[in-house]
């Protein structure tokens, strides 16, 4: 029995490397997609000079900062399960504070764009959803690195806010999906013509993309059996996320 369980364990861990590896390979796709997109179809990129190419970097930057970073940020905990869990906390912190960085520039990046062409901003449900969810992740970073990176919140309080935290880690994701799959239909509505060509055929595939790179993510961070297991030097609950 016990070299059952054994067996079964490590077939379970090798299907997990290969849905990790799926998934980066989903999520990198999707960043080298928009990267095209913007970068060939619709004109390459721009800081000031050119607001329609400023715009550009809008949605590569959130792609590449609330979706790709965000997702490798939940990650960590599962891919780097046997490193001690002071190092992971910190890798998760860091690839979140670089992700929420990406974040703002692109929504400076949008807002400055609409701003010098004279349009509106906040319009839209892509606008309200996507604002939502930045300042979300950005309180979900801070109340994060409070409880867990800092030595003056108690067990107690750690325990009481981890399902808190994963919670709104694995929703924020999930909106922060939603949310680029409303701005790219947004933007190809105006923009791409015909739907039946190559930048139509990108952008669907770009949808697609994403929705494979989060719906796995989620899976990965949500399954028990992948969860990371707890060292005995380790706090005596979890807060391996």
């Amino acid at each position: 029995m016990f070299f059952d369980n054994v067996s079964k364990s490590t077939a379970d861990l090798r299907f997990f490397t290969w849905l990790v590896v799926l998934a980066q390979v989903f999520g990198v796709l999707a960043v080298v997609m928009v990267a095209v997109w913007m970068g060939h179809f619709q004109g390459g990129f721009a800081w000031h000079s050119d607001p329609d190419h400023q715009f550009n970097l809008h949605p590569l930057f959130m792609i590449l900062g609330m979706i790709f970073l965000y997702a490798d940020g939940i990650l960590a905990y599962r891919v780097f399960r046997n490193d001690r869990k002071v190092y992971i906390k910190v890798l998760h912190a860091g690839i979140h504070c670089v992700a929420l960085i990406f974040a703002v520039v692109g929504l400076v990046a949008v807002f400055d764009a609409h701003h010098s062409e004279g349009m509106p901003n906040l319009y839209s449900l892509h606008s309200w959803l996507g604002l939502f969810v930045v300042v979300a992740f950005g309180l979900q970073w801070l109340l994060g690195f409070a409880a867990y990176l800092t030595p003056a919140v108690g067990i107690a309080m750690k325990q009481y806010y981890m399902p808190y935290h994963r919670f709104w880690g694995a929703t924020l994701l999930a909106l922060a999906g939603v949310t680029a799959l409303l701005g790219i239909t947004e933007n190809a509505i105006f923009k791409v013509s015909p739907w039946s060509g190559p930048q139509g055929i990108l952008v669907n595939l770009l949808g697609i993309f994403i929705t494979a790179f989060v719906t796995l993510v989620i899976y990965l961070v949500t399954k028990e059996d992948y969860r990371r297991p707890q060292a005995p030097e380790e706090d005596h609950f979890s807060l391996a996320g």
